[in-house]
């Protein structure tokens, strides 16, 4: 008797630990800090997945880019050792995903979903571009419009062609350096890790490629204007390494892929709310909201696309960049 109970317990004991090995853990990675709005989406996100596969499909979330950088993330979903994350697209490897941080291709959100969206022509490329270095783009994180955030007091922020005489931090991403000059501004590009710093001590006076969620999450003690000239539309994807996707099984894969495009559905009903809730946090905190109107919107728009498209056009090549803007023009 004794003996038949030690095997019934060794053989539950078995059983329990093959049910356990049999889960899989996906490492993602995003480049907010913890309870920041990405990181409580993803936490959510991740609980639906879990309940939807009844616990055999783990998501381990690594929160302000305890993993590396974007640019390093990407690169390593690439080759399969990290497993997904929810950030920009970096430019490094192909220079054509600049097309997702285009300046003034959309003027209002509306237009915005209609091209970053499902179904849109930047959507769309993206996926293909993503997909060309193995890595699989499960949705698009929409997360608001761009503008410019100064150390220092605002010298004509409404009309482009005034030279600011205003040094700006920009990302190394050619796209943001000409939209930042022909903004009148002077581009400084600076690595992300630096740029606090680099308006701390007056190295440069401002910063050019984020919004206003972003510029409070990390710039906002050294933000004191705030210009919303909607530079960029931002959008970060959700991406996951091809091979570690075609891995999970059938049922695993298709609840991360339905759980993905809800995540997707449900953003996109919260987003510009969401912007609009940032811009007060920065002005709480001390920060001139400096609005534009329409006008001066539509006149540096169609400044900066003149000034700064034909150039870009040439680095994402000519003939490619050119049929995504005319499906958008559609």
């Amino acid at each position: 008797m004794m003996n038949f109970l030690k095997s019934t317990c060794l053989a539950a004991a078995v059983l329990a630990t093959a049910g356990i090995a049999a889960a899989d853990t996906l490492k993602l990675s995003h480049i907010r800090p913890q309870g920041a709005t990405i990181d409580n989406e993803l936490r959510a996100f991740a609980a639906n997945v879990s309940e939807a596969t009844g616990g055999s499909l783990d998501l381990k979330l690594f929160p302000a880019s305890a993993l590396g950088d974007y640019t390093s993330v990407q690169e390593r979903i690439s080759v399969g050792a990290i497993d997904m994350a929810v950030q920009p697209a970096a430019t490094a490897v192909d220079r054509r995903m600049q097309i997702s941080a285009f300046p003034y291709v959309a003027a209002n959100w509306a237009e915005a979903k209609r091209i970053y969206g499902p179904g849109g022509a930047i959507h769309g490329a993206m996926k293909e571009l993503y997909a060309k270095q193995d890595i699989t783009m499960l949705a698009a994180y929409p997360v608001y419009f761009g503008g410019v955030a100064l150390h220092t007091d605002p010298v004509s922020p409404g009309d482009p062609l005034a030279a600011k005489g205003i040094k700006v931090r920009v990302p190394g991403i050619k796209s943001f350096q000409l939209t930042a000059d022909a903004l009148g501004y002077i581009s400084s590009p600076i690595p992300f890790s630096e740029a606090f710093t680099a308006v701390q001590t007056g190295v440069v006076d401002g910063v050019v490629g984020s919004g206003a969620e972003g510029y409070y999450a990390s710039f906002r003690d050294v933000t004191s204007a705030y210009v919303p000239v909607n530079t960029h539309f931002e959008v970060w994807y959700m991406i996951v390494n091809s091979g570690a996707l075609v891995d999970l099984s059938d049922s695993d894969r298709a609840a991360l892929e339905a759980a993905a495009l809800e995540f997707e559905a449900t953003r996109w009903t919260t987003a510009e709310a969401d912007q609009g809730a940032f811009e007060q946090k920065l002005a709480d905190n001390g920060a001139k909201i400096v609005a534009l109107t329409d006008a001066e919107l539509a006149a540096t728009a169609d400044h900066v696309r003149a000034q700064v498209w034909p150039q870009v056009l040439e680095d994402v090549g000519q003939e490619w960049g050119q049929s995504i803007l005319d499906q958008i023009a559609q």
